[in-house]
């Protein structure tokens, strides 16, 4: 089953920006996932909450190689520096539909 991490960003400080785009795109690639969506383009359709600053989707192929990035000793310098420069909620999404049969 598909997992998907879902973030909500809102930049304090962007000087970790460039280091974080060229070189986790890269990691999240070699863990086997994909952004489906990283974009300010967000229209708010319903809700009280203030639309965030940047809406990011990543698919993965599974819930053990999307905590496999997160988790990553690669990862961690980055996680940190987004973690000074923004604010960030962040979620992990199973790839299903309670509904379906």
């Amino acid at each position: 089953m598909n997992y998907y991490v879902v973030a909500e960003v809102n930049v304090r400080d962007d000087k970790w920006v460039p280091e974080y785009l060229k070189n986790v795109t890269q990691l999240v690639h070699r863990h086997g996932g994909r952004y489906l969506a990283r974009t300010p383009k967000i229209e708010k359709l319903e809700g009280e909450r203030k639309a965030p600053q940047l809406f990011v989707i990543l698919e993965f192929p599974s819930h053990e190689a999307a905590t496999s990035f997160y988790s990553s000793a690669e990862y961690q310098p980055y996680l940190r520096s987004r973690q000074q420069g923004a604010s960030t909620d962040l979620l992990l999404v199973a790839g299903e539909d309670i509904a379906a049969s």
